[in-house]
């Protein structure tokens, strides 16, 4: 990833390309667990490229790339559900997050039952494999916040595991 995230920096399209690629699958995981509309997660995830095509001459270690991304995702994100409160007001539609096929069904239902203080945190943590200092940098909070919400949010889920008699959610 090195070598593509040093051609892109030099301006090579097709480097830039691949560089996004290879990193669309973690950024519509991401994105989906802020956002949860089809629409708006497109909308985050193409602003997120735009961005990064930008910016990209101001990433100063190549090794932090993966984490400046998200954090631009997350932010992009955040603009998205700014926006709609200005419009819709402060009732968002619950609309959830729906794919093609069944895959990850269960961990679908399971993380979109968790507060998003929660949610977000643990998707960084168990599903794209960031530690708690790079999170801590993405979303601006301190490391202990970042901690105790993966507790709270572990929490969370076995708390409801327990409600529905150890059954599936």
């Amino acid at each position: 990833m090195d070598k593509l995230i040093k051609e892109a920096k030099g301006g090579d399209p097709d480097a830039f390309a691949r560089l996004m690629r290879s990193q669309m699958q973690s950024m519509y995981k991401t994105a989906g667990a802020i956002l949860f509309n089809d629409e708006d997660i497109a909308d985050a995830v193409s602003d997120t490229i735009l961005a990064c095509w930008e910016n990209l001459s101001g990433l100063k270690n190549n090794r932090f790339f993966k984490t400046w991304m998200t954090r631009i995702l997350v932010n992009k994100c955040s603009d998205i559900i700014r926006r709609k409160k200005y419009f819709i007001g402060d009732e968002l539609p619950d609309m959830p997050y729906t794919e093609n096929g069944y895959e990850n069904a269960e961990w679908k239902e399971a993380i979109g039952q968790i507060p998003e203080k929660y949610r977000l945190v643990m998707l960084l943590y168990y599903i794209e494999g960031f530690n708690t200092g790079d999170i801590s940098e993405i979303l601006d909070i301190p490391e202990g916040t970042v901690r105790s919400r993966l507790a709270r949010g572990r929490e969370y889920l076995a708390r409801e595991y327990a409600k529905k008699g150890g059954q599936t959610l």
